[in-house]
């Protein structure tokens, strides 16, 4: 399976899962709208490597620029993407809690 490299971590795309699902398992920061390449919301600029498409995305992308939703990765790749740095600790006790004061 390919191996992605992001500024911050280096992980590897799981059979059947989508580069945008894999960069969301792995706490990045990608805006998405439809999943399927026509609002080009998820693009990251893809700064080595190479991907493929099924099917050519109607959303607008440049040379260097990639639509992680529908691309096919087809080698490793290294991408313009950073991790959420406000990422709520789910396991956190505490997080529901009512901390209101009253």
């Amino acid at each position: 399976m390919p191996q992605i490299t992001t500024h911050s971590t280096r992980f590897t795309l799981q059979e059947g899962e989508t580069l945008l699902e894999a960069l969301e398992r792995t706490g990045h920061a990608v805006e998405y709208q439809c999943r399927s390449g026509y609002c080009g919301s998820c693009r990251v600029k893809l700064l080595s490597g190479s991907v493929t498409y099924r099917e050519c995305p109607l959303a607008l992308i440049l040379p260097n620029e990639i639509l992680t939703c529908c691309c096919t990765v087809i080698e490793d790749i290294h991408i313009d993407c950073h991790q959420s740095e406000n990422q709520p600790d789910l396991f956190e006790p505490d997080l529901f809690a009512d901390n209101s004061g009253k």
